[in-house]
């Protein structure tokens, strides 16, 4: 597997148990098999960046891909409340037991696993995660929400395993006079993307919102989260 790391540093040697825990999936370091989603990703702030390229054999490695039949939208969602922050101020009560739930029956045991594949919630996808906990969107939204704006993965090595298995390649820079942009572009195009389905769709009583995940209790296994 080709890999690419996007930062505002070169990254020859990745270091177990360095970086944020506040991160999508947690404590771990965060990679993209697109070379040119690195390259916005290293350009959060208009400074230039660097993609960095790796190499990495997941022979023998235990992978927890969330974007398996496996899984569902929760299971990445609750990984998401479990480490994000959250501000939750817009509908508080029903956000915090809803962000409860949510990681107390349906986050995946990551125990024992090397490598996390799934999605990654940039700045807009974040604001659709936060809407559906406190109220704003039913599930169906949220999973047509995340399939906007060109999301991409992200492949985690969570392992000390991962990190030795690891090759670094080399690297190229991240033009931030054009890659800042990109970024700005797609967040923008999920935006606008998220505006016009919203503008089209008709209200269907059978949608699940989180207030009925919580009066009825879902659990991980009900077919209507597949």
């Amino acid at each position: 597997m080709h890999l690419y790391h996007g930062s505002q540093r070169i990254v020859e040697q990745p270091v177990y148990g360095f970086g944020k825990p506040e991160n999508d999936y947690g404590l771990g370091f965060y990679c993209t098999e697109s070379k040119e989603l690195a390259k916005e990703w290293a350009c959060p702030i208009n400074n230039d960046g660097y993609a960095n390229e790796y190499e990495l054999d997941l022979d023998g490695f235990k992978v927890l891909n969330l974007n398996t039949d496996k899984y569902h939208i929760l299971n990445w969602l609750a990984l998401l409340l479990k480490n994000r922050k959250f501000d939750l101020s817009q509908n508080k009560t029903l956000g915090i037991r809803g962000r409860q739930y949510n990681i107390e029956n349906f986050l995946p045991n990551i125990s024992g696993y090397d490598v996390i594949i799934g999605y990654r919630a940039d700045d807009r996808y974040f604001a659709f995660a936060k809407d559906f906990i406190q109220g704003g969107l039913s599930l169906n939204q949220l999973a047509n929400s995340m399939r906007l704006g060109e999301l991409g993965e992200q492949v985690v090595l969570i392992s000390p395993k991962a990190f030795e298995q690891i090759k670094f390649i080399g690297y190229e820079i991240s033009d931030s006079s054009i890659y800042y942009m990109k970024k700005i572009e797609r967040e923008n195009r999920a935006n606008d993307a998220f505006n016009r389905m919203h503008e089209s769709e008709s209200f269907n009583e059978n949608d699940l919102y989180i207030i009925d995940i919580l009066r009825e209790e879902v659990k991980t296994d009900d077919p209507r989260l597949r």
